[in-house]
């Protein structure tokens, strides 16, 4: 599946909007890279969860949601956990950058958000929780209480 909104917004940023991104990417890759085997680590290039894939991630599980997981192919109880550990952690990560972008970036995460809202409900009898596991670190933001509307699994 695809993250058109990402994707348009990342043409439309500036070039020191990007530098900013890249120098945070570089971290994230120092950091993935670590956790390898030495014989791995040279073979990754680029972090697995660079601040594009981060919201591109988020933009998926929207659009899951927006097409009452009508796509192709599984989507585990897990993984949306691992969506919402993401959304989590995008936002720690924008927090690291300038301010200049992350105006740039704020409006998508805005509309991002409001979607996922407008397609999830208040898990008030805790249906989710006990498959619902924050990694450590994460803020456990307000999304970890909702559920989707329509529940795939």
């Amino acid at each position: 599946m695809n993250a058109p909104d990402t994707d348009a917004t990342w043409a439309s940023l500036t070039e020191a909007t990007l530098a900013s991104i890249a120098a945070s990417d570089a971290r994230r890759l120092s950091v993935e890279r670590s956790r390898v085997a030495p014989e791995v680590r040279e073979e990754i290039t680029e972090p697995v969860y660079s601040l594009k894939n981060r919201f591109s991630f988020w933009e998926r599980l929207i659009r899951r949601m927006e097409a009452d997981w009508q796509v192709e192919g599984q989507y585990p109880i897990s993984a949306y956990s691992n969506d919402l550990d993401s959304r989590d952690r995008l936002q720690v990560s924008l927090s690291e950058l300038p301010d200049t972008a992350q105006a740039a970036l704020a409006g998508l995460l805005r509309a991002l958000d409001e979607r996922f809202m407008h397609r999830a409900e208040p898990d008030g009898t805790g249906e989710l929780r006990p498959w619902l596991r924050p990694s450590s670190g994460t803020s456990r933001h307000g999304f970890w209480l909702r559920k989707p509307r329509v529940i795939p699994w």
